[in-house]
């Protein structure tokens, strides 16, 4: 099966600015193609708070938020997508604002009147695409959710749109080359991420309705997707230090409606004073392709 169930207006939560395309581009671009209406919920800026960036590069960080937003709004115009909304929760900031969030996004299905949800798979890509996906999890009596495999690390190795496990109900997009050149030019639209989307895939998309996950619980076994960079010795702002057993207690906790308080925020953030060395080697990762698959 390569086709996926007709819906004719469709709601994307995107955790970050690009999430649209990386995981369901194909099939919102055919969607689009065949008269639906897709909608799009940017549900943080996919940047990360300011205090989080090196001192010298905080100064910039209102530049950042307006440059993510414009490629956004690209990459949507190109597509024939609809944003519903841009949320101004940091990148890794997500998980700590569900009940909001969960608020948000019922508006947002109501005011689109959206017939299905689509949403990053959990997966360990990133914290936030596994708190979107708990999130969307929250409206699955209320309407069709699928799930689109972005990126993870399962069994050691990166894979790009292709889930850790399949269960048997999943759908294959298969694209043609017309659509893998709109993909590309449409993931171009996020130069900003030009070295974290150099991994993705354009000839391919999977998904699946969603299923009942374990949010407390890392979503494979061996290390995730966003802890392969766990080792660098000081805090760099493009990795996330957050301990995964604390992101997936807090995930869960909010998703078995067991504990409707908050943890206090979760995260190291870089020095203000760095160490010579330690600035030559962040100079390093910030280059173009240093940052290629370090995650937001």
């Amino acid at each position: 099966m390569n086709k996926l169930p007709e819906a004719r207006r469709i709601l994307i939560l995107a955790p970050h600015p690009d999430d649209e395309i990386v995981a369901c581009g194909i099939a919102a671009a055919r969607a689009v193609a065949n008269g639906a209406r897709v909608f799009v919920l940017y549900l943080t800026t996919g940047v990360p708070e300011r205090a989080a960036l090196w001192p010298w590069q905080r100064t910039g960080h209102k530049a950042r938020l307006r440059r993510r937003r414009a490629e956004a709004q690209a990459a949507a115009a190109l597509i024939g997508l609809r944003p519903s909304g841009f949320l101004e929760w940091p990148s890794r900031r997500l998980r700590e604002h569900l009940d909001a969030a969960a608020s948000e996004v019922a508006n947002a299905i109501a005011s689109c009147t959206a017939e299905a949800l689509w949403v990053p798979a959990f997966e360990g890509a990133h914290q936030d695409h596994d708190a979107a996906n708990a999130l969307a999890a929250r409206f699955r009596d209320r309407l069709s959710i699928w799930e689109f495999a972005a990126y993870n690390f399962a069994g050691g190795r990166a894979h790009s749109n292709s889930f850790p496990a399949r269960n048997g109900s999943e759908i294959v997009l298969d694209a043609s080359l017309a659509e893998t050149a709109q993909k590309r030019r449409a993931l171009a639209c996020y130069a900003s991420e030009r070295g974290n989307l150099a991994h993705i895939r354009v000839e391919r998309e999977i998904c699946r309705p969603l299923p009942r996950h374990d949010y407390a619980a890392p979503p494979h076994p061996g290390r995730l997707f966003r802890e392969r960079f766990h080792w660098v010795p000081f805090r760099h702002p493009r990795i996330d230090f957050a301990p995964s057993s604390e992101v997936y207690a807090e995930i869960g906790r909010w998703a078995s409606l067991a504990d409707g308080g908050r943890s206090a925020a979760i995260g190291e953030r870089p020095g203000d004073k760095p160490r010579q060395a330690d600035r030559e080697l962040a100079g390093a990762f910030d280059e173009p392709e240093g940052e290629r698959g370090l995650g937001r």
